[in-house]
Formats: C-alpha cells, sequence, structure tokens
C-alpha cells in the first residue's frame, strides 16, 4: 500500500518477469487499475484449474471495475506472462458503498484488452468503453 485516506487506498503491484505471481486476493471495493507501462497478465480464479483470464495492457492502459456492495469479488490470482517486470496500481475507492448492488463488467480506455474463456476473440475497443 502505497496511500491511503478514508476515501481511497492506493496499491502499487510490481510482478517479477517470467511468471512473478500475487497470490490470491479479492476485491472489496469499486477500484480502478492504471498500467502506465505495456505488459501481459493471466488470472486465475479460486477453483479453476486454468489460468483462464488474459489482460493485455499497453503504456496508460486503465480499468475500472464495480464489484457492487453485495459482497467481494471471486478470489483470484495473477502473474506476469511477459519477460519483464510490470507495475500496475489499484486505486479502491474505500470511503462509501458502491452504488451498483452487483459486480459489474469492467471499463477500460481501450488502451489494451481482457480475454475470457468462452470469448470468440478477445475484444479490443476503438473507443474507450462506458
Amino acid at each position: 500500500m502505497i496511500f491511503e485516506n478514508d476515501r481511497v487506498r492506493v496499491w502499487s503491484m510490481t510482478l517479477d518477469a517470467d511468471g512473478g505471481m500475487f497470490d490470491f486476493h479479492q476485491h472489496h471495493h469499486d477500484h480502478l487499475v492504471i498500467w502506465p507501462d505495456a505488459g501481459e497478465a493471466e488470472a486465475q480464479e479460486l477453483g479453476d484449474e486454468d489460468w483462464g483470464v488474459r489482460q493485455v495492457a499497453e503504456p496508460g492502459y486503465c480499468m475500472f471495475k464495480t464489484v457492487g456492495s453485495g459482497g467481494p469479488m471471486t478470489p483470484h490470482r495473477i502473474r506476469n506472462a511477459g519477460r519483464t517486470a510490470v507495475t500496475h496500481y489499484i486505486v479502491e475507492l474505500v470511503g462509501e458503498p458502491s452504488p451498483s448492488p452487483v459486480t459489474l463488467d469492467a471499463q477500460t480506455n481501450g488502451r489494451g484488452f481482457i480475454s475470457h474463456p468462452g470469448m470468440s476473440a478477445p475484444e479490443r475497443p476503438d473507443e474507450p468503453s462506458t
């Protein structure tokens, strides 16, 4: 953790090259993820056998995740899928409950993509999603 007050909490996460991992954790608050530099990562949800989620970030990639007030996200872990160390930042909104009762799809600025099992191809929008 690099900053905290009564409204936000900011985390810095560095994943070492070639598989550096941050083990199982869960998000309890709506949050913004910022990748200042390019990188690739894979995620695995608790109970899954495969690392089924892939994230590719271009420099300046941002993703906002509404966790919702109905409970935390499923525990997951993340590992570096690239050949160089990557750092990203997570800004949690801790000051008030989420305005949504449920978890919503992530919103991004279009500088990268996330693919999930069952997707025919990674979604890579030309414009920021809303």
